[in-house]
């Protein structure tokens, strides 16, 4: 059964339409690349997916056990973002709060899976670090974490490795693989087609033309989508 499913979705805002009958759905363990022109509507659909957003029309439905508060994100960081002047704990801690309902304090068990994502990111040692002392790579590193302390099913991604160096670019990708083959499904929003071709289990490629298939299945020529 599909853990998220989207049925002939309309997306837009201000009434401004962006994408037109868009339908696919996204199983367990899948790896889903996002790919398309500037302003084809690839953060619209995943701001609405996440609801942040209201489809124009169509339909968003979870399912797998999945629920809506159980999808992780990890958007596209803002200068005022990178300069936020906490902790490397404290910031992976904060991906807890859905967990903690009305409890203004975090119990053992969310400290613990604090701890847990930020050995298993590479990042404990920064833990009493300010954020904003650190490499982008590293700051990625950390909001990763932070994702992953709201969930362990699902991570949707947008541009995550916008601004850094080949090295650090290299690294994300080659982490969130890791993720993926650890068992978290993936929806990441990617301007890089080769990459995402050799990463992703599947496409959905937006645009004046649409495709959503396996990965090796995607044509990609210019001004066509095959």
């Amino acid at each position: 059964m599909a853990q998220l499913i989207c049925e002939n979705l309309t997306l837009g805002y201000n009434s401004k339409v962006v994408v037109e009958n868009l339908s696919f759905s996204v199983n367990a363990g899948d790896y889903l690349c996002i790919v398309g022109e500037n302003g084809s509507g690839k953060s619209t659909l995943m701001k609405t997916i996440l609801h942040l957003l209201k489809p124009l029309s169509g339909t968003i439905k979870t399912g797998d056990g999945l629920l809506n508060d159980e999808i992780g994100y990890l958007p596209q960081q803002t200068d005022v973002q990178r300069d936020f002047p906490a902790s490397v704990r404290e910031i992976v801690l904060s991906g807890c709060q859905s967990r903690c309902g009305r409890r203004p304090f975090y119990i053992k068990a969310e400290k613990q899976l604090a701890y847990d994502n930020m050995e298993k990111l590479g990042i404990l040692p920064l833990a009493k670090r300010c954020y904003r002392e650190l490499s982008g790579g590293q700051q990625q590193r950390v909001l990763l974490a932070r994702a992953l302390c709201a969930t362990q099913k699902m991570l949707l991604l947008d541009e995550p490795v916008t601004g850094l160096d080949p090295e650090a670019t290299e690294e994300m990708y080659e982490l969130i693989k890791k993720l993926n083959n650890d068992g978290i499904t993936i929806i990441m929003i990617s301007h890089d087609i080769d990459t995402a071709l050799q990463y992703a289990s599947h496409i959905l490629h937006i645009g004046q033309k649409i495709f959503y298939g396996e990965a090796k299945d995607y044509v990609r020529n210019p001004g066509t989508v095959l």
